[in-house]
């Protein structure tokens, strides 16, 4: 089964991104396909590498970018939602005059599109948060 995953939830406030997480591990693992992961409103907040949680604690960010390089994952990041809580990469810092980037290894920002497109050509689109 084809399967498209959107994140509507930041890392540490809710625990929508751990579940989202372990359901796309374990599809992949049980040899479903994962077109494409979407994160979008406070999930944004999963794609900064900003991120530094103590070292006791899980790295939601750097598991995310693990799974990604492991598995070819497409993590894409809302640039709209992004952009209204300051995550950047290179073009929008360019665009936008800021003074750093701060995108995660693994994720890349786009448009609403590519969520109309993953759930377009995927089987099913599973939402995680509200």
């Amino acid at each position: 089964m084809k399967l498209a995953i959107q994140i509507n939830e930041g890392p540490y406030q809710h625990e929508a991104s751990d579940s989202a997480y372990l359901f796309t591990k374990a599809a992949l693992q049980a040899g479903h396909e994962i077109s494409r992961v979407f994160f979008y409103h406070d999930g944004v907040n999963n794609g900064t590498n900003l991120t530094t949680p103590p070292q006791d604690d899980r790295n939601i960010v750097k598991r995310w970018s693990e799974l990604a390089t492991e598995n070819e994952l497409d993590l894409v990041i809302c640039v709209a939602a992004a952009q209204r809580r300051g995550i950047v990469d290179q073009g929008e810092m360019e665009r936008n005059g800021k003074s750093a980037q701060n995108v995660a290894d693994g994720f890349r920002i786009s448009g609403l599109g590519q969520l109309v497109e993953a759930a377009i050509e995927a089987d099913r689109l599973v939402v995680f948060g509200d």
